[in-house]
């Protein structure tokens, strides 16, 4: 019996150092960051032709933009200047009949009293 536990214990002194060694790190990078960097440039080469694209639009777009900007700047300034603060509205609803309308909100001040019973109870 006493050889059994002089053997365990000598195997538990010489199996704990080798256990607790960290694995090897490739290139001085933890795994995960060096998987990430790869799935990020993956990421990178699978959108490169989808924002060449969206850049040759835009390109082909600018022109008409500015257009629209000349002609109708002024007048969405006086909307703005008309509207001052969007804050103050609710958000657009659509009517049945296809209306859409933009109320005001109620002013803060303006809050209805909570009604008071009429018939008040002493304790």
């Amino acid at each position: 019996m006493k050889q059994i536990t002089v053997m365990l214990a000598l195997l538990c002194v010489f199996s704990t150092p080798s256990l607790a060694e960290e694995p090897e790190e490739d290139n001085g990078r933890p795994l995960i960051e060096e998987g990430l960097r790869l799935f990020m440039e993956g990421m990178m080469r699978e959108m490169q032709p989808a924002l060449e694209d969206l850049e040759g639009m835009a390109d082909e777009m600018r022109p008409a933009l500015r257009d629209f900007m000349r002609e109708m700047g002024p007048a969405l300034a006086r909307l703005l200047s008309d509207i001052e603060d969007l804050s103050a509205y609710e958000p657009p609803e659509i009517l049945p009949n296809g209306d859409i309308i933009i109320r005001r909100k109620p002013p803060e001040d303006e809050v209805e009293p909570a009604p008071q019973p009429e018939d008040e109870i002493e304790i």
